[in-house]
């Protein structure tokens, strides 16, 4: 057997020959850097185990308590018992069978939201996800009908966003963001280029909440105009919202875009991985946009989500669902009740990650950086483009690790900055990690104020 283009096939211990298949042949996104990213960032985590991490987005771990899961398991069960009158047959069936696609815990997360958020959903028109990753593949599945369709999507964007797209064969456009979020002009810019190109621009999606990674968070006007926007343009937004309980202080949480939507212009995306538990895997969609069919009949975006999801999951764990569902039951159906310890940690690490960024780099320097007002990310600017080699060199040499920003965007351009994290770590891992970090530095500079072509 010959390999194409010439060559002997490998072959096991035993002579058999073993079938090659070459990337080339697969699917192209599997080529693309994006689908490279998480994989290579926890690789180097795991490469470097003694090195600070400042690169992790993973929720505080301390809190994490065996015996609560058995907990909420009950309290869920109880649930099925009392509130929606199930026997133990039933029960049973509910937790440990394939259960329904949309999900089990629907009612409760329409309950969440009516609490924490201000919105009120019709839970038919949720669907319940292996995490937000599932809910993004589904959305971006169903949207991608034609060859024509692309997704515009405030840049820096999370990785999860494109690397999906592009196993859908969806272009993702960037629009420019500010220090305050998207920016509108370029926005609306965007939707006409592609437009007048002969695209369809299909929707836009964005984080205003404390974005990762770039942490920015969109003014209550600039929410008003960005649904103004959708509206006259006919586009529809995907709010991603993974860290929007926490913000940095405790002034009141402005309202999510889906709060404010009054003509179901927005796919709001949930997760329960940073309030809940990531290990459950649970996140969810709310679609509530009417679909009409040939025949003139309606239904929802969550009812053809559901086909989707049916040919690639099945359905979410109830098991993991349960625990989710004891969780809310436990705090009346408030994640901003349950996360009262974990919003006081990261609040404090924040500052304490701003501070400390203040007293090693003073005015004047040439390294800058955001301050968020929540989450978990802080973007840190150098005077050096920051790349993956960099990244080996600094948890090889200096014992610290951190995500860098090229890995956000999609142009292959150089890019001089970095994200911090502070959700996983203690203030001593912070002042070490900084300490760390202020050496790369310096270290840095002068290598390249003393190599080929300093003056």
């Amino acid at each position: 057997m010959r390999r194409r283009g010439g060559g002997t096939a490998p072959a096991d211990d035993d002579g058999a020959v073993i079938v090659e298949l070459h990337l080339a042949d697969l699917h192209p996104a599997l080529e693309d850097p994006a689908l490279n990213s998480m994989n290579f960032l926890n690789e180097v985590a795991q490469d470097y185990p003694d090195a600070v991490s400042l690169a992790a987005g993973r929720p505080y771990e301390e809190f994490f308590e065996f015996s609560a899961l058995h907990r909420y398991l009950d309290l869920f069960r109880q649930h099925l018992v009392d509130d929606l009158g199930q026997d133990p047959v039933q029960v049973h069936r509910t937790l440990f069978q394939y259960g329904r696609t949309k999900g089990i815990v629907h009612h409760l997360v329409a309950r969440n939201l009516a609490v924490d958020e201000g919105i009120t959903v019709d839970p038919e028109a949720i669907v319940v996800t292996v995490g937000c990753q599932e809910a993004m593949f589904l959305v971006l599945r169903a949207l991608r009908a034609d060859p024509r369709d692309v997704l515009l999507a405030a840049a820096p964007t999370y990785v999860g966003l494109t690397g999906a797209a592009r196993l859908l064969d969806l272009p993702v456009r960037p629009v420019a963001t500010t220090d305050s979020g998207v920016d509108l002009a370029d926005l609306r810019a965007q939707v006409h280029r592609a437009r007048a190109e002969g695209l369809r621009p299909r929707a836009c999606y964005l984080m205003p909440d404390f974005a990762n990674p770039s942490g920015t968070s969109l003014s209550l006007a600039d929410r008003r105009a960005l649904l103004d926007l959708a509206a006259e343009e006919e586009l529809l937004l995907l709010e991603d919202n993974p860290y929007g309980l926490f913000p940095a202080t405790e002034s009141r949480r402005l309202p999510t875009l889906k709060a404010l939507d009054t003509d179901r212009r927005v796919v709001y995306l949930g997760s329960f991985a940073k309030t809940v538990l990531p290990g459950a895997r649970v996140g969810y969609v709310v679609a509530d946009q009417p679909v009409v069919d040939a025949d003139g009949g309606k239904g929802l975006l969550a009812d053809q989500l559901a086909k989707v999801k049916s040919m690639v999951s099945v359905n979410t764990s109830p098991v993991a669902q349960a625990v989710v569902g004891g969780v809310l039951l436990a705090h009346d159906c408030s994640l901003v009740t349950a996360t009262v310890r974990q919003r006081a940690v990261y609040a404090d690490n924040l500052r304490h990650l701003v501070h400390g960024l203040a007293r090693r780099f003073p005015a004047g320097s040439s390294v800058g950086w955001t301050v968020p007002a929540g989450g978990f990310f802080v973007v840190v600017t150098v005077p050096f483009p920051v790349d993956d080699a960099l990244l080996h060199r600094s948890a090889r040499e200096y014992g610290v690790l951190w995500t860098p920003m090229a890995h956000f965007y999609g142009d292959g351009a150089p890019v001089y900055a970095l994200r911090l994290s502070v959700s996983a770590v203690t203030r001593d891992d912070i002042d070490r990690g900084l300490d760390r970090l202020a050496a790369l530095v310096a270290g840095e500079v002068t290598r390249r104020d003393s190599g080929p072509g300093a003056r």
